[in-house]
């Protein structure tokens, strides 16, 4: 089967609200660093989309990509480009994951690719992320030219609410336009 990217409206996000906490419910539950800290219902993961997501793409300041494979919704990546008037030039990749049933099929490679392509489109030539230090999505973000530029020690709670706190690092790319 193929996986299908597609930029995702607003009206798409509002009618999707359910899979959508569902893919976000299922990433927090397999130990993603994203945010959020278990427990962690999908009322809460509904609301993250419909409150934080949601008015940012209403408003035009965030691009959200979702791929879909067998008629579901098998990952998501938002691109946020809310910058300040003196970074025009700079967007961050946000909240890029993979339900479990589909990772390790190349769907958040694909969901980066089109999420570059998009930020060149808008005249974006400066990537920047974080991600939890020793995650699977380091090594991702390397062999698609991220650098590390480097790591902030005890950034967020373990997402099984345990006391430890886990770094993240900060990476970056420049894109050509």
């Amino acid at each position: 089967m193929t996986i299908a990217i597609s930029i995702f409206s607003a009206d798409d996000i509002a009618s999707h609200i359910g899979e959508l906490g569902a893919l976000l419910h299922a990433c927090v539950h397999d130990g993603a660093s994203i945010g959020f800290v278990v427990p962690y219902g999908q009322a809460e993961a509904e609301a993250f989309w419909r409150d934080k997501v949601l008015p940012g793409v209403r408003a035009g300041t965030r691009i959200m990509l979702v791929a879909r494979k067998d008629g579901r919704i098998a990952g998501t990546v938002q691109l946020g480009c809310d910058t300040m008037p003196n970074q025009p030039h700079r967007a961050d990749v946000n909240k890029l994951m993979v339900h479990p049933d589909f990772r390790r099929q190349g769907i958040a490679q694909l969901l980066m690719r089109e999420l570059e392509v998009l930020a060149r489109g808008r005249g974006r030539s400066l990537m920047t992320l974080d991600t939890r230090t020793g995650d699977n999505a380091e090594p991702l973000y390397a062999a698609l030219g991220y650098r590390t530029v480097g790591v902030i020690p005890d950034y967020a709670r373990d997402p099984f609410g345990s006391d430890r706190l886990d770094a993240t690092t900060v990476m970056y790319k420049l894109l050509a336009i």
